[in-house]
């Protein structure tokens, strides 16, 4: 019971505080606010709050099917490597975790000066070595929300290896033995085999990666501070903007609430392609 008791307060006391919060017009200039059910109409009323969650849906769209496909690319790499004892499985493997455990806000400046347009930009000057055009990484709104992207899955796709390598360890080699005496190509050992067999671990590792890209903002803030306009400014870093730069507190609130919903329903949705244990 004494841990329940501590475990309650440590995680559900800041929950509850947000909800309450949601119902006042507190701000963090001070004031004793006033419980008001208008917070909730002001903010999900506010004009610019469709684009952010267009924004939002494009950049986790896009980060986690990028890193699910890597991901799932790098493991099944390193495990045949291993297979055949290549040189260079274990550079692979680590050179992937560094990018994992680099900061946010270190990978968004890295980035940042990956994609400078200026002459010394990292990306520019190889363009320009193989005759091709450079490229206004940062500053056209059609391209910047695909750098930001790239930065993304560049900083998780580690993760999702992680993941794969141990699932794809785990599939039991007597169905390859039995696939390769059905005469089963590569390709189709991969999808009537593999990819059955890594059903749950890709769906838990959406539900993961969905949840972390969704809370992504300070790789962004970083990189591009949410512009040009507000061409990459994502759910969490409006959150972020309307709390610390506007001091609206019972906004920013509403705005949590909305994350975690739309975390809550996609985790949901997921959950509900798990496979399901058969009853005795």
């Amino acid at each position: 019971m004494p841990v329940i008791l501590v475990m309650g307060l440590f995680y559900l006391y800041p929950v509850v505080d947000v909800f309450r919060y949601a119902f006042t017009d507190l701000t963090l200039l001070g004031g004793e606010g006033h419980y008001t059910l208008s917070t909730f109409a002001n903010v999900l009323t506010r004009p610019e709050l469709l684009q952010i969650l267009w924004v939002t849906f494009i950049f986790t769209a896009g980060s986690v099917i990028g890193q699910q496909v890597i991901g799932l690319a790098m493991a099944l790499v390193v495990v045949r490597s291993e297979k055949r004892h290549l040189f260079g499985t274990t550079i692979l493997r680590t050179t992937a975790l560094i990018a994992w455990v680099v900061p946010g806000i270190a990978g968004g400046i890295i980035w940042k000066m990956l994609f400078n347009e200026a002459p010394f930009g990292g990306l520019n000057s190889l363009l320009r070595l193989t005759g091709m055009a450079p490229v206004q990484w940062l500053s056209d709104p059609d391209v910047v929300m695909w750098s930001v992207v790239l930065s993304n899955i560049w900083r998780g796709t580690a993760f999702s290896m992680v993941v794969m390598y141990a699932a794809l360890k785990a599939i039991d080699p007597s169905l390859y033995e039995a696939a390769e005496v059905d005469g089963a190509s590569a390709r189709q050992k991969l999808f009537f085999v593999t990819l059955p067999q890594l059903r749950p671990a890709i769906l838990v590792n959406m539900i993961l990666v969905t949840i972390q890209t969704l809370n992504t903002f300070d790789a962004i803030i970083s990189l591009t501070g949410g512009g040009p306009g507000r061409a990459t400014e994502v759910l969490s870093l409006y959150t972020f903007n309307v709390v610390f730069r506007n001091y609206d507190l019972a906004a920013g609130s509403v705005l949590s609430i909305l994350m975690l919903a739309i975390s809550l329903g996609l985790a949901l949705i997921y959950a509900a392609f798990l496979p399901k244990e058969e009853k005795a």
